[in-house]
């Protein structure tokens, strides 16, 4: 069965901060991995929130490098970045991710393994993936997320008490608090 919802609390939706709303929507989808709901059971809408701030968090502290070296270049999930960019509106973001992944894909399979297989750090190839046009694109992924998130027609705003319950009326069991 299916969690066809995405849950946020009171606090987080009605809050000031941007960042609320997408890191009460990640920690939904934490206790729902931690009490063994498996991804494809999570509402896909949810997941593509909560791997968009990974993506950003990570290009945003170190660089597309380090978000490369840390996701270790799924398919997967660089094809729900490509669907969140376009469902947030955010097409200078998904060219951008497009233009990056071309850089990966000219990497031989030996410098790409070599990549992978090293320390993270200063790299020749490290290097040839980075750049700060990331930085320069006007629109905000941070704010883009959290107002898709505001909006979405399955989204479920709820104290936090009625979140447990319904998180554990989903799973079947009382959830340890």
């Amino acid at each position: 069965m299916k969690f066809d919802k995405i849950i946020v609390s009171e606090n987080a939706f009605n809050s000031e901060d941007t960042n609320a709303i997408i890191n009460s929507n990640i920690a939904v989808i934490n206790l729902l991995r931690e009490e063994g709901v498996a991804d494809e059971d999570i509402h896909e809408d949810a997941l593509i929130s909560y791997y968009l701030d990974y993506y950003t968090s990570q290009v945003n502290t170190d660089g597309f490098a380090k978000f490369v070296y840390n996701s270790q270049w799924t398919e997967n999930l660089n094809e729900m970045l490509e669907q969140a960019f376009e469902k947030v509106g955010s097409q200078a973001n998904l060219d951008y991710f497009r233009m990056q992944t071309e850089k990966i894909d000219s990497l031989t399979r030996k410098e790409f393994d070599g990549f992978m297989d090293q320390e993270f750090g200063k790299s020749p190839i490290k290097d040839k993936i980075d750049d700060d046009t990331y930085f320069e694109i006007p629109e905000a992924l941070v704010t883009l997320n959290a107002q898709w998130l505001r909006n979405h027609p399955d989204l479920k705003v709820m104290s936090i008490e009625d979140m447990y319950t319904e998180l554990e009326k989903f799973i079947g069991r009382k959830i340890e608090r």
